[in-house]
């Protein structure tokens, strides 16, 4: 076993030992997760600049990195938009224009005519050719050579850390490793043999690469020193998601033995009966759910199959076996929808439903919070703020998590907690059901959710009707305006979905109202409602009551109504601009309409020009109508950060691996996993080295 004194050297060194680092520094630092040296020196670089070598101004090609160097030829201050200062650099190949927003007299006066420069930035189109924007310079005499000889790295920064700076500590830690040896905490036998480098001499290469490496192997992330880094710490996240699963095992939870007549009631009471793939994960849950230790199980369905049903049957063992259930979704619309739907089917049963979301009124909050904190609740459907700290539960044994890729893995551990927090129960930890529509591809559920057991609902209800999706340029919008007048004639209802790249609530509901206000001038005689997320949730609920009962026959909306409504007379969905959002969020909308027996269509109304990613996107959409066979494509068209959600990525943040790219590592990180030469101690050590920053995953 490799000793952990040359490890806990770096790791165990403040920031404040290096040279120019003090505790107000060290502060700002933290921000970065950057205490020791340690995280110092795997803080690695993002991407590359080649300042080895002077570039001649004619070969330059626009969006190319470079230093370059000429001679002033003129220097002026131009009016334009913007003053800026201009000046025209010129060597024996060509000439080219570096451009200064912001300036002063005096670097004015540096400029003057025949001074030499040297330049390093990036060449964009100009008025008039090349032009550098910014960059930046420095006066040279004579046949000054490039003092550069590896290629220069450019560090994730914060607020109050300059890349300059960056790189000199770096450089103090890494002059320390040539006393101080990084510790080799995996047996070079479990490692591939084409990745078996020294540690040490992976991150010093990386932090500085020569300027010979391959630079387009090493931009795309596949020089083999980065693959020996990224197998390393995929492996750590691996293992850590292990250990929480392993932590879970260890734990107690109530055992929910089945209440065969309530169950028996229940079923009874529906006006359909339960799929083929619907019956056996219901038996995989209440397999587990019969366990002393708690479950961990994600529930994949596409849109559609059936999920909430099946979460119903899970929340039925709980409260049958007399114990609450919670029931946490990540917008209050989705949450309400939940509540209509569970009151609907459970309080015919003698069963009582709390609501807790963000925006209740005080009054009501406090009725609910005492149902809660009684037992008198047994059920709890709610948003993020069911963990907030007034929230004290009676019994809580089921948590059932709906669209996980909206929450990290820290929500999940919290509610955990609240859990086993619950008195009646003891310290027993609730069993946790996790549900996504958005089918996670294999190469993520591997690595994201190591800790969970998966259960797939692959069979749709009889009678769905397949969406036939088309895509139209916004060049021919009056003609889908009187195919939704047709549609809304013929007695069907219909969304408008509006979307903004810009992530504000605000805009998305000015470019909501203004669609909605056309909308209702154009198509006489229809009736248009309008939902968007500034909404007051009272509004929300009475537009979606309308819209489902009948009321309202065209539904303007942002992209909050993604999950969570179910309208079988819907039966036609407009998408504006759906090549501003990825595969699984449009499989996502679509899936709003199709729920019932008729024949439903999905619009797809794209602006020009569109970019060959969009149309590739907007083509899958058309191919594939499999929730999995779309989140493969949106895995290879955007990467997992997207698919995941920023919420889950804020909590999984890799380092140096990327889930797409390396995603023919994971085999392996599952062979060393599970290989006995891979001790309790290392795998600490290795948690610790690459999550040291997020503690709790290694100890929940």
């Amino acid at each position: 076993m490799p000793s952990d004194r040359a490890l806990t050297s770096l790791a165990e060194q403040p920031v404040t030992a290096l040279k120019g680092v003090g505790d107000r520094f060290a502060q700002v630092l933290e921000k970065l997760h950057i205490r020791s040296l340690q995280d110092l020196l795997f803080h690695l670089p993002l991407r590359y600049q080649d300042r080895t070598r002077v570039i001649p101004i004619a070969d330059l090609n626009a969006g190319q990195e470079a230093v370059i160097e000429g001679e002033v030829a003129t220097a002026d201050i131009v009016f334009g938009r913007r003053r800026s200062l201009v000046v025209r650099l010129q060597d024996n190949s060509g000439i080219i224009t570096l451009r200064f927003f912001h300036f002063s007299a005096a670097q004015k006066s540096r400029f003057a005519r025949g001074v030499r420069l040297r330049c390093y930035g990036e060449a964009r189109h100009g008025n008039a050719g090349l032009e550098l924007c910014h960059p930046e310079t420095e006066i040279v005499h004579g046949a000054a050579a490039v003092t550069e000889r590896a290629l220069t790295p450019v560090y994730p920064l914060t607020e109050g850390v300059s890349q300059r700076r960056m790189r000199g500590l770096v450089q103090q830690v890494l002059a320390q490793l040539q006393d101080r040896q990084i510790a080799e905490l995996l047996p070079p036998e479990l490692l591939p043999k084409a990745l078996r480098y020294p540690l040490r001499d992976a991150l010093v290469y990386l932090h500085s690469p020569p300027a010979d490496t391959q630079q387009a192997q090493l931009a795309a992330g596949l020089h083999p020193l980065q693959q020996r880094l990224a197998l390393e710490e995929l492996l750590a996240h691996h293992l850590s998601l292990l250990e929480l699963r392993r932590n879970s095992a260890r734990a107690t939870a109530p055992p929910l033995i089945v209440n065969t007549a309530l169950e028996r009631d229940f079923l009874a009471r529906l006006p359909f009966s339960l799929t083929a793939a619907q019956q056996r994960v219901c038996q995989e849950i209440a397999t587990d759910l019969a366990r002393d230790y708690p479950m961990m199980r994600l529930l994949q369905g596409d849109v559609g199959a059936g999920k909430t049903l099946v979460a119903a049957m899970a929340a039925l063992r709980g409260i049958g076996a007399g114990a609450q259930v919670a029931i946490m979704a990540p917008t209050e619309i989705l949450a309400e929808q939940h509540r209509l739907n569970f009151s609907a089917w459970l309080e015919p049963l003698g069963i009582v439903v709390a609501q807790l979301t963000g925006s209740l009124k005080a009054t009501r909050r406090r009725k609910q919070l005492a149902q809660v904190a009684s037992g008198e609740a047994q059920l709890v459907v709610g948003t993020h703020a069911l963990f907030q700290a007034e929230v004290a539960f009676h019994n809580l044994a089921l948590v059932i998590i709906d669209e996980q890729h909206r929450f990290g893995v820290r929500q999940r551990l919290e509610l955990r907690e609240k859990g086993a927090a619950s008195g009646a129960i003891g310290r027993h930890q609730p069993h946790q059901l996790i549900m996504t529509a958005t089918p996670i591809p294999r190469t993520l559920a591997m690595s994201a959710f190591a800790d969970l057991d998966c259960s797939i609902i692959d069979e749709l209800p009889p009678g769905r009707q397949p969406i036939q999706t088309v895509a139209i340029s916004n060049d021919r919008r009056d003609q889908v305006m009187e195919r939704v007048h047709t549609a809304i004639a013929e007695g069907r209802q219909a969304y408008w979905v509006c979307t903004l790249i810009e992530e504000s609530e605000s805009l998305q509901a000015q470019a909501a109202e203004s669609t909605s206000l056309e909308l209702t001038e154009v198509l006489d005689g229809v009736r248009v409602a309008l939902v968007h997320g500034r909404l007051k949730p009272e509004q929300k609920e009475q537009v979606m009551s309308a819209f489902t009962a009948g009321e309202v026959d065209l539904l303007v909306a942002t992209t909050v109504i993604e999950v969570g409504v179910d309208v079988p007379n819907a039966s036609l969905m407009i998408i504006e601009n759906p090549e501003r959002l990825g595969l699984a969020q449009l499989h996502q909308l679509r899936g709003r309409v199709g729920r019932g027996s008729i024949a439903s269509h999905c619009v797809l109304l794209y602006g020009k020009p569109l970019s060959n990613n969009g149309r590739a996107r907007l083509q899958a959409l058309r191919q594939h109508s499999d929730g999995f066979a779309i989140a493969e494509e949106d895995l290879r068209l955007r990467g997992p950060g997207e698919i995941l959600g920023t919420r889950q990525t804020g909590e999984i943040q890799h380092r140096i691996a990327d889930l797409q790219r390396d995603a023919g590592l994971l085999p392996q990180v599952q062979r060393i996993a599970a290989s006995p030469a891979l001790n309790q101690e290392i795998r600490r050590l290795l948690i610790r080295r690459w999550l040291q920053n997020k503690p709790r995953f290694a100890e929940a």
